[in-house]
C-alpha cells in the first residue's frame, strides 16, 4: 500500500528521487503518467498499472483510442538507479506544471495514494489541499452507501 507524503526536488537532468519506502512496494520497474483527475502525475507499480487499464480496454474504440494516446505517449516506464531517482519526461513535467521558482529549485510533493502515487509540483498541491473539501467527500460516499 502506497502512503505518506515526501517533498522532493526535481534536478538539471529531470530525475526525481522516489522515496525508498514507495521503491519497496512499486517494484524494481514502474509507470509514471499524466493524471486524468488533475495537474499532477500518477505511478503505479506494473501489476497495478495493468489493472487500472484494463477497464479502458473495454470502452468504445474513439474513447479508448484516445485515452491510451493521453496516458502513453510522453508515459515513463521507470527503473530507479542506485540512488532510487527516476528520469521524468520533459512532457510528463510540462504537463503536471513543474517549473522552477525564483531560486531554480523544481520542488515536488510525492504523495502515495494507496494502489498508485502522485507527484505534484509543491504549488499545485498545495492548492489542492487547499481546495479539497470533506464534506463533499463524505456526501459522495454515503450517497454510496458507505
Amino acid at each position: 500500500m502506497l502512503s505518506g507524503e515526501f517533498h522532493h526536488s526535481i534536478d538539471a537532468k529531470n530525475r526525481v528521487s522516489v522515496p525508498a519506502k514507495l521503491r519497496e512496494e512499486l517494484g524494481g520497474e514502474f509507470m509514471v503518467v499524466r493524471s486524468l483527475r488533475g495537474e499532477c502525475l500518477r505511478f503505479f507499480s506494473i501489476p497495478a498499472w495493468k489493472e487500472y487499464i484494463e477497464p479502458l480496454k473495454k470502452l468504445p474504440r474513439a474513447v479508448s483510442e484516445k485515452t491510451f494516446w493521453f496516458l502513453y505517449h510522453d508515459a515513463a516506464q521507470v527503473s530507479p538507479d542506485s540512488l532510487g531517482r527516476v528520469l521524468l519526461t520533459k512532457g510528463l513535467l510540462d504537463f503536471a506544471k513543474i517549473d522552477a521558482d525564483p531560486e531554480g529549485n523544481r520542488n515536488v510533493v510525492i504523495v502515495g495514494c494507496g494502489d498508485f502515487g502522485e507527484i505534484w509540483s509543491e504549488e499545485l498541491y498545495n492548492k489542492h489541499v487547499e481546495e479539497m473539501d470533506i464534506d463533499e467527500i463524505r456526501r459522495s460516499l454515503e450517497e454510496s452507501g458507505l
